[in-house]
């Protein structure tokens, strides 16, 4: 039996999407936006110094034909990606509204988002009165502190003090879909907040907003620091998914990082988290050697987007696509025949970009196996890809996707 492996490189978008225009950073629309392209410009411009040097190296990816896709997509040239495809690779466009995690996700398995997702547009006081009230009643306070857009741990370092004096959860949003509540794990009780947030979640989801994220944090005043404790109440898809279609068939499915979150834990046989993506990598290439013959496994790597996109961090989102690439080889190494692997992405988050928010583009889409070969695939549908693994695994796809194989 063949297994298979899908690995997410959050936001590490290519450009070219054909819709950017519809969808704005800062007023700007996402027009131009090239994650990876863009990184490489830079690198190789020396405009990416800090913790690393000279053109961007990614030897497996780029020999996989992650290059090739770049310019497929956009038409845009990543210096030092010019490596002639040894892999199966092209690029893929999204049809969802939306330039976020779930979206990205849910559309690479299978299920485009048929709805507008809610957002807070408001940056400050950017809650309905009604959903304050809520929380309110639910966390069992006066009220709540942050109602805006910020940055987690801006907002934590700012409020943080406050709130261990208050007891008041700290409630933020984004560009993104998101309801966000950071809360001491001891002064508000970690226990305490996952199931605020729990609680909410239902209220949260039928206005469409995407995710309830809790955000625990330790520490104390001038030194608070997020901890690994993050929990996502995502909104479930509105139909089954490539994980779902596996578990119908009887398959195993290993879910790494936040996989189990990002499909509210459907389908999902083993979940693998860890406190950082190092530690998810490691995940990855154990799962190379013992994930179960039949199996799929959904990989989810997010620093790439929560550390260095969002922060607009060009040198740290260069060093983590060189890390990145070191994992990428160790783990095909440990394939065995018959096995295919994918490397994709959910959307964009190009750092050199306006604004701090997702940008919409093409991702590629990467396949390894022992004895696969070259092949392009040209441009296709996020949807392609979960129907290209179901016709890997030999189960049944339920998605309007076609295969490429």
């Amino acid at each position: 039996m063949s297994r298979a492996f899908v690995i997410v490189m959050d936001s590490v978008g290519i450009g070219g999407a054909p819709d950017a225009d519809r969808f704005f950073n800062d007023g700007v629309p996402d027009t131009g936006a090239n994650t990876l392209a863009h990184i490489a410009q830079a690198c190789a411009g020396g405009r990416a110094e800090e913790g690393r040097s000279g053109p961007l190296h990614l030897p497996h990816l780029d020999a996989l034909g992650l290059g090739a896709a770049v310019e497929l997509a956009s038409g845009d040239a990543a210096p030092g990606l010019g490596a002639t495809p040894q892999g199966l690779w092209g690029a893929a466009t999204e049809i969802s509204p939306g330039k976020d995690t779930p979206s990205g996700h849910w559309e690479l398995a299978g299920v485009p988002v048929p709805w507008e997702w809610h957002y807070f547009t408001e940056h400050e006081n950017s809650f309905p009165t009604d959903l304050v009230a809520r929380t309110c009643s639910l966390a069992g306070t006066e009220g709540i502190l942050g109602n805006c857009h910020a940055s987690g741990t801006m907002i934590i370092a700012e409020l943080g003090e406050e709130h261990i004096r208050t007891g008041w959860p700290i409630c933020y949003t984004s560009a993104d879909s998101v309801f966000q509540i950071a809360a001491h794990e001891e002064h508000f009780g970690l226990d305490r907040l996952l199931k605020l947030c729990e609680d909410l979640a239902p209220t949260l989801h039928a206005m469409k907003v995407g995710r309830v994220i809790a955000r625990p944090f330790t520490g104390e005043p001038g030194a608070f620091a997020r901890t690994a404790n993050r929990r996502d109440y995502a909104i479930p898809a509105p139909s089954p998914t490539l994980l779902d279609w596996a578990e119908g068939a009887g398959r195993v499915t290993h879910a790494i990082g936040k996989i189990g979150d990002i499909f509210s834990h459907r389908g999902v046989t083993h979940l693998h988290k860890g406190k950082s993506d190092a530690d998810l990598g490691a995940h990855l290439i154990r799962l190379a050697d013992e994930a179960d013959e039949g199996s799929l496994t959904f990989a989810n790597f997010v620093e790439f987007d929560s550390l260095y996109g969002h922060r607009r961090d060009v040198s740290g989102y260069a060093r983590a696509l060189e890390w990145f690439d070191g994992v990428a080889g160790a783990f095909m190494a440990r394939l065995r025949p018959g096995d295919l692997a994918f490397f994709t992405a959910d959307h964009g988050n190009d750092p050199t970009w306006t604004g701090t928010d997702h940008t919409r583009e093409r991702v590629p889409l990467l396949g390894f196996g022992p004895g696969l070969g070259s092949r392009a695939i040209g441009q296709v549908g996020y949807v392609d890809l979960a129907a290209s693994i179901a016709a890997h695994l030999d189960i049944p796809a339920q998605g309007p996707g076609k295969s490429f194989l």
